[in-house]
């Protein structure tokens, strides 16, 4: 393992982070969505001093009833990372910046491809340009997406794998990865990108095919509507459950060894979309059926796809806790006592 592992001494990296944010200054961008509401909720048990930035650009899965139950313990403003006036102050003094806003569907970026480009590369570009110039001591942690290396050539994929996106999202998300690493060699901003496979859990929009399968596939389920697979539904594809996630982002900040560097999240196992479907098809007693690809997702079908992280594991010792199983029960439970909000 990494010397520069964050341990407690008992050999848990997990165990060291508890009190590591404790009183820290963290901003944290697309707080409000999935991801980066299920952040702000471990920060702020973790005693840290969160400010959530967000747009709440309709569609992209911000809301703030994923904050509600700790809306009091943070500050929350509605703001957009490419508006330089409103993005400075909020920067100012912060030691860590989780940069999770973003434009993260696939369709909707070749429909429209400009949008994608002021979401994921105008407004990183901003970000990073105002911690150069207003707080370059703090810690930048970007998330990015598998979709970056496109169709696989070899599996499992580590991070020496070419990327060539097959979509506008992967392009621009890739380029978005380089402002932070050059900022990171030339201007000593320090930032860590984390490549993040198929992540579901808590608080994801559900209601539309934006944040991928796992998600419509849930609220299908929820809904007792059949679970439809493209193509046979061979496919091959590795998952992570939100809380893994998050930990994951908890601990490449925290951790020295990750800072200048680009690190893949993954599974211990790859599954077919077939048996995604069939144990989730289980936990709620939805139907699963084989229809015809549509030709506008067939031309972004990358085929299989399953990560290694052995590379993050070394730096940080982070590895997914969840298995899919536990994880999907765990989202099926969420939302079943969410519904009122989640499934309409």
């Amino acid at each position: 393992m990494h010397p520069d592992t964050l341990m407690d001494g008992v050999g848990s990296p997990l165990r060291g982070l508890e009190r590591f944010y404790q009183g820290r200054r963290v901003l944290v961008t697309g707080g409000l969505g999935f991801i980066g509401s299920n952040l702000v909720h471990a920060l702020v048990r973790r005693g840290a001093d969160v400010t959530v930035m967000d747009a709440l650009i309709p569609q992209h899965g911000g809301d703030e009833y994923n904050v509600a139950d700790v809306r009091s313990r943070i500050r929350v403003e509605i703001a957009d990372v490419s508006d330089s006036d409103a993005l400075k102050p909020l920067v100012e003094g912060q030691e860590f910046i989780f940069h999770l806003a973003g434009q993260m569907s696939h369709g909707d970026s070749m429909r429209n491809p400009e949008l994608d480009l002021g979401v994921n590369c105008l407004a990183t570009l901003r970000l990073v340009e105002v911690c150069r110039h207003c707080n370059p001591s703090a810690i930048l942690l970007n998330t990015s997406t598998r979709q970056v290396y496109g169709k696989p050539q070899r599996l499992p994929v580590d991070e020496d794998h070419p990327t060539v996106p097959v979509d506008v999202n992967g392009i621009n998300k890739l380029a978005a990865e380089y402002y932070h690493l050059l900022y990171h060699r030339v201007y000593d901003v320090r930032s860590v990108v984390l490549r993040l496979t198929n992540t579901y859990g808590p608080r994801q929009q559900i209601s539309n095919d934006r944040q991928g399968m796992a998600g419509v596939f849930l609220y299908r389920a929820l809904k007792g509507l059949p679970l439809r697979l493209y193509g046979g539904g061979d496919q091959l594809r590795d998952f992570n459950y939100v809380d893994d996630v998050v930990n994951a982002l908890l601990l490449a900040a925290a951790s020295p060894g990750c800072y200048g560097k680009v690190f893949n999240l993954g599974a211990d196992r790859a599954y077919s979309l077939v048996q995604y479907s069939r144990i989730l098809g289980e936990l709620c007693g939805a139907e699963t059926e084989i229809v015809p690809f549509p030709s506008d997702r067939k031309l972004i079908d990358i085929g299989d796809y399953y990560g290694t992280y052995q590379r993050f594991r070394y730096v940080t010792g982070w590895q997914p806790q969840y298995d899919l199983a536990d994880g999907l029960k765990a989202s099926v439970d969420f939302f079943s006592r969410e519904r009122e909000h989640y499934v309409v």
